[in-house]
């Protein structure tokens, strides 16, 4: 039964990955759009805590860096949701039971998972942005994620509970 929950969830994040880089394109500003697979991860964290997040943080972020058209090194949208997630993990109790709360942490988690993208570009050389604009890349993302996680993560954070596995007792 746990094989078809992790079945399950992969299956979310590949839709996620999929709306993400297909279908959101269309509404992107500055050719920045939501991004769904950090908002599965935030809430997987909300809902199993900070391991599991990291887990699927990494799983949805190698994901992301493979999808086309990725044009950076892999691995650096993996470790941004991996650092994501684990936040998320941390925060869950105060982030379960206040709604600003769970938009504030959205928040920090977008903005670091940006920021980590951004930085770890600058160090691996890929070509990207000038400071000012890797800036307004990252306030634009974080505004976007909270945006759509004021609609979105509800929905994610059920589905989520549905999939987490039976307590058994010992």
């Amino acid at each position: 039964m746990n094989s078809l929950r992790n079945g399950a969830v992969v299956v979310l994040v590949l839709v996620a990955v999929v709306l993400q880089v297909a279908v959101l394109r269309y509404v992107s500003v500055d050719g920045v759009v939501p991004d769904l697979a950090l908002l599965l991860v935030v809430a997987a964290g909300f809902v199993r805590g900070p391991h599991y997040a990291a887990t699927l943080g990494f799983v949805a972020g190698l994901v992301l860096d493979l999808a086309p058209p990725a044009d950076h090194v892999a691995g650096r949208w993996a470790l941004a949701l991996v650092v994501a997630g684990y936040l998320a993990g941390r925060v869950r109790l105060d982030a379960r039971n206040s709604v600003p709360a769970a938009l504030l942490a959205v928040a920090g988690c977008s903005f670091v998972a940006s920021s980590i993208f951004a930085l770890s570009g600058v160090v691996l050389g890929d070509d990207g942005l000038a400071a000012g604009q890797m800036l307004q890349v990252i306030v634009i993302g974080v505004v976007w994620d909270v945006l759509v996680a004021a609609v979105l993560l509800p929905p994610m954070t059920a589905l989520l509970r549905r999939l987490r596995p039976a307590r058994v007792a010992y």
